[in-house]
């Protein structure tokens, strides 16, 4: 008489590996991807051992395994990816993770349960190369792993009764996903003094002075940036502490930085005082502060004292005395710099407030000529007005690369002077010219991750989506909290290219706002995967949002080099139903 095998239930942290890219390998080499497959398997089946972990279940290019913690689990995760990207760079393969811990069925050597298939669904939300784990495993290895998150949200994941809050796991020391760096250089992630400048405290009694100590922050976190000696968060990172009581230490830990730099800006009248101190987070120590008593036009130089003194403090620590500061060329004009700081501190992407910044940003170059940031801002503001237009003129982009140019002449050391006349090359089809200006502007701010985000979506354009995504990967090592909307469709836009539908819909999806644009490749993704029902939701959208949407009008917006990209796209949303 059989027996049916003794079931137990236990807790377990499960984790679940995918192969990416596999299948399509299949179709073009199937002896390379074989053995490409087969390495991979052994290096996951010994990470999986050296953490005292057990395979349950492999299929296909699939592995299911469980460990007796979530440390050991997440600790196998992370030395798995970092040696296959020490094997495979340049390869087509990429793994990617899901992690988490639940109560678990061990029936005959295989596992069953929720927390079995929660690991599985979170496999498949993680981008190619990275790690995605569960609330329950970010709150089991809090403190005990050199660790870093980025909240996605709540996930709704298929078949599982409740939505599940899921976190990108982003190793702290050196990790990068699969790939080599972009274009093989050295990304600024580790080895390097880490610094954040916290938002200025506005010290003026005038809610409405706010915009003016943001600016002041924002202006020496670039020009900081500028050198390449230091690893400098970006804003996204640093202004979370807005109003937050936190000290030093735990900001130190929280954002992974040895540095924090403090200040308040006071102004009365015409005079200002601005103060900044710069703190060691591991010990809380004071290293420097300063007091500023200057008048209103002095503000540049106060900016420059502050960089000056903070970089001779680290960098000179490091022997780089003869190191140069690619130095903004500062405005003429103090209203000029005060529109400007106006005009950023507006939301982007609402009517109103588009109108408002532009309008702010023509008065600054009127007030000071030789504003070069201030022409590029404008330029930014003219292409995105030109994204909206579906009229088929290209009056508004030309004046966009007229505005671009003139940027570059009058401020030639400022890196989104070049970024924006590399985009605005980008759009009229000028790709060779793009690449050098976007390439000039990430030499000159690798810190920045728009500029990194720009490098990523213009390698798409002119075929190299692969590599782009690499990039666009590259700019959330830089800043885990950089998220802005036409960030997460370039890289939507990235996989699109790369015939990704899945991932490109997952990442559009993770955009806080989703515009017309988004909706419209979203349409084109679900069209080409055959899923007729989504593709025509997504172009209903797209019309509510856009009622003249037109397939060629918006299709001219998008210069891909090869004329099959411009034909995928063109295919999708007449497939959407989309009009012509």
């Amino acid at each position: 008489m059989d027996h049916e095998p003794k079931s137990d239930r236990r807790l377990a942290a499960i984790m679940a590996t995918d192969v990416v890219g596999y299948s399509k390998l299949m179709q073009s080499d199937e002896a390379g991807a074989l053995a490409a497959l087969a390495a991979i398997r052994e290096t996951t089946q010994n990470q999986i051992r050296g953490h005292r972990g057990r395979i349950a279940n492999t299929a296909g290019d699939s592995v299911l395994a469980e460990f007796g913690s979530a440390v050991e689990a997440v600790s196998c995760a992370m030395a798995l990816q970092q040696e296959l990207s020490s094997h495979t760079q340049g390869a087509d393969l990429q793994v990617r993770t899901g992690i988490h811990l639940g109560d678990v069925v061990y029936k005959g050597g295989d596992l069953f349960g929720t927390a079995v298939n929660v690991a599985a669904r979170l496999e498949g939300i993680a981008q190619p190369g990275g790690i995605v784990v569960s609330a329950a495993v970010r709150d089991a290895i809090a403190g005990k792993l050199a660790t870093s998150f980025t909240d996605l949200g709540l996930k709704t994941l298929k078949n599982i009764q409740e939505p599940v809050r899921a976190y990108a796991l982003w190793p702290k020391i050196g990790f990068l996903s699969p790939g080599a760096s972009p274009a093989g250089e050295a990304l600024p992630l580790a080895g390097k003094p880490s610094i954040a400048v916290l938002p200025f405290i506005n010290m003026s009694g005038n809610p409405e002075q706010q915009y003016f100590s943001d600016g002041i922050t924002e202006d020496i976190i670039t020009e900081l940036s500028r050198w390449h000696e230091l690893r400098v968060l970006s804003r996204n990172s640093s202004f979370q502490y807005r109003d937050k009581a936190a000290d030093a230490k735990r900001i130190g830990r929280e954002l992974d930085v040895h540095y924090v730099v403090e200040g308040s800006i006071r102004q009365i009248g015409d005079r200002l005082r601005v103060t900044a101190q710069l703190v060691d987070t591991q010990s809380g120590s004071h290293l420097w502060a300063e007091r500023y008593d200057r008048s209103l036009q002095e503000i540049f130089a106060v900016q420059d004292d502050v960089v000056q003194t903070i970089v001779a403090t680290l960098v000179g620590r490091m022997q780089a005395a003869g190191a140069d500061l690619a130095k903004r060329k500062p405005p003429t004009s103090l209203a000029a710099y005060d529109c400007v700081l106006r005009a950023n501190a507006l939301p982007w992407g609402d009517p109103e407030a588009d109108a408002e910044a532009r309008r702010l940003y023509e008065m600054a170059i009127r007030l000071d000529p030789s504003y070069g940031l201030a022409y590029a801002l404008l330029a930014q503001m003219l292409l995105h007005e030109w994204d909206y237009d579906m009229s088929g003129s290209n009056t508004t982009l030309d004046r966009a690369l007229e505005h671009a140019q003139m940027a570059v002449k009058l401020d030639e050391n400022e890196s989104i002077c070049h970024s924006t006349l590399g985009n605005v090359c980008s759009c009229v089809g000028a790709l060779d010219l793009a690449e050098h200006y976007i390439r000039r502007a990430v030499s000159m701010n690798p810190n920045n991750p728009a500029h990194v985000t720009d490098m990523g979506a213009l390698l798409a354009f002119i075929g190299k989506a692969d590599e782009g995504i690499r990039w666009l990967e590259s700019a959330r090592r830089i800043d885990p909290y950089f998220g802005p909307t036409w960030y997460w469709f370039l890289w939507g836009l990235a996989y699109f290219i790369g015939r990704r539908h899945d991932e490109a819909i997952i990442t559009f999806e993770r955009s806080p706002t989703r515009t017309y644009y988004i909706h419209a490749y979203m349409a084109a993704c679900h069209a080409q995967m055959g899923e007729p029902v989504r593709a025509k939701e997504c172009s209903a959208e797209t019309l509510l949002q856009k009622p003249d949407f037109s397939v060629r009008a918006f299709a001219s917006k998008y210069r891909f080099r090869k004329a099959s990209d411009l034909e995928h796209l063109l295919t999708g949303l007449r497939l959407a139903g989309l009009p012509e």
